[in-house]
């Protein structure tokens, strides 16, 4: 069975662990506090779900997800996610993460970033443009009408066929925008972001799917 590790458990590790299990597989969690302050996320999952470090996610983890706020990327363990896929679902906020020139200029994107800091894995840029509360309550089973899609960048066509394989468990259909230098097309202040899942663009709190093809012209249509 494979493994998702998690590292960082907040909104949105919390909501894609509670997918994961529901979709068949084992979790791992970890976040910058400890396992110990996991145990009722973890005794809410049920015995598919277990706590640790953010070593032991990225250890055990078939499939690793990063989510922790984009300055702490550089803590994101190194050596033992060499070779897997690992998902990216950070955005760049500098009022939180403080200011990447780099990332103010557009010279790179964060998700290129990260792929730096992890030079032998395979990083995929999803789950950074919709709302955890969406996340929680839109994934529908493949076919249905109703089905909302998520934008996904990276440089590696096997991770991406990877991580589409994973969204279709979890409820969700993919739409490949390119490699992570594309990955700005969803990023904050784009018509992909957010509000594309919302039933407002005012109104968060109550989601609305967004098919494969609304995302893909919301992506199409993002300016610098």
């Amino acid at each position: 069975m494979t493994t998702v590790g998690l590292i960082g458990s907040g909104n949105i590790g919390g909501t894609l662990a509670r997918l994961a299990v529901g979709a068949g597989y084992d979790v791992v969690l970890s976040n910058s506090r400890g396992p110990e302050t996991l145990k009722d996320l973890v005794d809410e999952l049920g015995e598919h779900a277990s706590a640790g470090t953010a070593q032991d996610a990225a250890q055990v983890g078939d499939l690793v997800v990063v989510t922790v706020p984009l300055k702490a990327y550089r803590a994101v363990p190194v050596e033992p996610l060499a070779g897997k896929v690992v998902i990216d679902t950070n955005n760049y906020y500098p009022q939180r993460d403080g200011a990447f020139p780099e990332l103010d200029s557009g010279e790179i994107t964060s998700s290129e970033l990260l792929q730096r800091h992890l030079p032998d894995s395979r990083v995929v840029k999803v789950f950074n443009n919709i709302y955890y509360k969406g996340l929680a309550e839109l994934p529908r089973p493949s076919g249905a009408a109703d089905r909302s899609a998520l934008a996904i960048a990276g440089d590696d066509a096997a991770a991406k066929a990877e991580v589409t394989a994973f969204l279709d468990r979890i409820g969700y259909d993919a739409v490949d925008v390119g490699p992570l230098a594309e990955g700005w097309r969803y990023q904050p202040d784009t018509p992909a972001y957010g509000t594309i899942y919302s039933a407002t663009p005012t109104d968060w709190e109550h989601p609305a799917p967004a098919d494969a093809d609304k995302v893909r012209a919301a992506v199409a249509s993002a300016t610098r």
